[in-house]
């Protein structure tokens, strides 16, 4: 009975977990024109709050970015704020120059939803985790 029950169940559990990364083409790097700063905001894929998609605006531009993706966000350099939320909110200010910042989003624990951080990263650290990361399909 029980190993019926565990081969009925692998099938779920693979689609279960297969079903939460992004999919889409791996990580490269935007074309932006020179006089603009290019923001990566990225989610390495954990389990842990996978079902949760805040949505994340970087200037006039949102996308909602699942475990395991990223989005380009391309915006005039100057004061720039990226923003997300659930039932509490994040956000991060700053003063972008034309060049390139990565952005990790990840899930802490809430009451009743996961909340969404947004957390400035070094180039070397970011450049390493968004490799493994996909490209949000919009």
């Amino acid at each position: 009975m029980s190993s019926r029950i565990a081969i009925l169940g692998a099938p779920v559990l693979a689609f279960l977990l297969g079903g939460c990364a992004v999919q889409g083409k791996s990580f490269e790097p935007a074309a932006a024109p020179s006089n603009t700063a290019t923001i990566y905001v990225y989610r390495p894929y954990s389990f842990f709050g996978s079902l949760i998609h805040p949505t994340v605006q970087c200037g006039d531009e949102t996308a909602a970015i699942g475990p395991g993706g990223y989005h380009p966000f391309v915006v005039p350099a100057g004061r720039v704020t990226c923003r997300t939320g659930t039932e509490a909110a994040d956000e991060l200010e700053f003063d972008a120059d034309p060049r390139v910042y990565y952005v990790r989003e990840r899930i802490s624990l809430g009451v009743l939803v996961g909340h969404p951080q947004l957390d400035p990263m070094d180039t070397d650290e970011a450049q390493s985790e968004i490799q493994t990361c996909c490209k949000q399909q919009q």
